[in-house]
This record gives C-alpha cells, structure tokens and sequence, in this order.
C-alpha cells in the first residue's frame, strides 16, 4: 500500500471531526461557490445542494470570477462568494476572493490550511484539518471540503454516512484488480448534485493514471458521446434515487455495446448497494472514485505521489 493508497484509508477520522466543525451562520440572496480543479466540482456539487434547499447559488472556477463575473451574474446585489481551496494559495481563488472583497461582495473560504493567502482575504474562514501525509493528488482534503460545503448547504448528513462510504470503498478496493484489466476508456455519469461528482471522478483518474476520461449527465451520453463505447470502456453510473429506472436504461446500452459497468444505488455489471440518499451519496461514493484513480494507476505502473506534470499548489505568475 504507498502513500496515496494509506491516506485515501485513513481519511475517515477527519470526516468526523469535520462534521464536529461549528459553522458560521451565512446569508445571501445569491452563493456563488468556487474554485480550481477539484475544488471547483465540489463547488458543482455544493451549489446544486444549495439550490435543492431553497437558496440560489451558482459554481464558477476561480478564474472566471475573478475575471469575468458580470457573465455569469447579472445581480451582484446580495451575494456571497464561498471559496475552496486545500492549500487556500491557487492563485485564481484568491484572485476571486480579493477582487469579490473589493467590488463590496461578502466572501467566505473553506480551507485546509488556516495560515493561507485566501484564509487572510477572505472575510469568514472556515477551516479543515487534513491528514499531514496528502500528496500532490487531493482526496482527504477534498473529501472534507465536501463534508463542511453541504453542511453550509443546508444537507441533511447522516451519522451512518461515515460508514456508508467505508463499506462503498472497501467493496470497489476489493473489486478493482480484476475490473480494470484492458479497459483504457472511462466514464462518469451523474445528474444533478452527482454531475460534479461524475466531474471529480474523471479528474481524478486523468490525475492520477494518466488515462483518458470524460464525464456527461447519464440522459446526455446518448447524445453522441455513446459513439464511443466498445470493450475497452469502463463506465461508472452514479444514480440518482428518483431517475433509477431511466438512467439505468442508458447503462444498460452501454453494457450492450461493450462497458463494464459499475453502479452506485443501482444495477451495473458492479452494483454497489448506497443506502444514503441525497446529495451526502456524493459522500459515500467519493473515496470509492479516489481509489479507482489509484488501481488504474497501479495496474499501469504509475506512481500516483508524483503525478506528472503537477504540483501541490498551482501559483501563476
């Protein structure tokens, strides 16, 4: 087991105490929750819970907003900026931090580290403690800004859900090995607040293993993108409770043409039973997906600590 694997097993102690944290009372007409990479698709997620409670939000990459925001909000009115980031230093997020400060916009930060540039610009700070050993590759991290993002939300997580998502990673861990074997296309499908997860799972594969991989919403994949599919395709449907039936339509074309599928809360080639429901599933399934990046990167040889090409922090100069 090297590193990457070690701490992706040893992150559920964290998600504990991050679902402890005391959280500061926010309102706004409008959320808009952004970041960079990972911690933009957890924005996905997070704003997708926040409209489902009531409250309109939107998710904008870091970048955007911080240089663009006027197209994607046309009502800057009464809105606040919630920003993730793991080492709070993307220079895109706290550029959208800063310049939200500057136009009168009330901001927020949900960081990894307490210290950090976006904790300093930000006007409300909430921080989680991830585990020491977190390489370049984020998953503890990213599972805990998760955790505090739907709590702001207004989710609903249960105390099972720690649990739940042991018993999702302990049943795709032991599954993996011989899954993957001559598979070298991958897909993520999820709708709603599991789009951003879908988004996150295909990240992190392409991150990790250096495969090539794409994320849809399920009823979009029929839309061209099946075109694809053949027998080297290794498909993952995350489901939603209320679209099972037709959404399992769509994997089981899939499964015709070729795929292997696995199905999180429904049928696939792989079916992992979820008894979470709402937007915390995304809770349950994120460390099954964080460690499917790591056995593809085993299986192909490549050392998840030194992903090629990226650093821990990505600073523009």
């Amino acid at each position: 087991m090297n590193v990457t694997e070690r701490v992706i097993v040893e992150q559920f102690p964290f998600w504990e105490k991050a679902l402890g944290l005391s959280l500061p009372a926010i309102k706004a007409a409008t959320y808009v929750i952004t970041g960079c990479g990972t911690s933009y698709y957890l924005a996905q997620i997070v704003a997708s819970t926040f409209n489902l409670n009531g409250k309109t939000a939107i998710a904008v990459p870091g970048g955007e907003w911080a240089r663009r925001r006027e197209a994607y909000l046309a009502n800057q009115s009464d809105i606040c900026v919630i920003a993730l980031s793991r080492s709070g230093e993307s220079t895109e997020t706290v550029q959208a931090v800063e310049v939200s400060r500057k136009a009168g916009i009330k901001t927020m930060a949900i960081v990894c580290d307490k210290n950090s540039s976006l904790a300093k610009a930000a006007e409300t700070v909430i921080y989680a403690e991830t585990h020491a050993e977190e390489g370049i590759v984020m998953t503890v991290s990213a599972s805990l800004m998760l955790v505090v993002g739907l709590r702001l939300a207004g989710a609903t997580i249960s105390p099972a859900i720690v649990q739940a998502a042991k018993d999702t990673l302990a049943v795709m861990t032991k599954a993996l090995p011989a899954i993957i074997k001559g598979r070298s296309h991958y897909v993520y499908l999820g709708a709603g607040y599991l789009y951003g997860l879908a988004t996150e799972g295909s990240l992190k594969l392409q991150e990790m293993s250096l495969s090539y991989s794409q994320a849809f919403h399920p009823m979009e994949y029929r839309h061209g993108p099946i075109s694809l599919v053949d027998q080297k395709t290794f498909a993952v449907m995350m489901y939603n409770s209320d679209t099972l039936a037709e959404e399992a339509k769509v994997a089981g074309e899939m499964q015709e043409k070729g795929a292997y599928l696995v199905g999180f809360g429904g049928p696939g080639d792989l079916s992992i039973p979820l008894t979470i429901d709402g937007p915390q599933r995304a809770l349950a399934i994120l460390p099954a997906l964080q460690i499917l990046g790591e056995r593809v990167a085993g299986d192909l040889g490549i050392d998840t600590v030194t992903p090629r090409h990226l650093n821990k922090v990505v600073v523009l100069s």
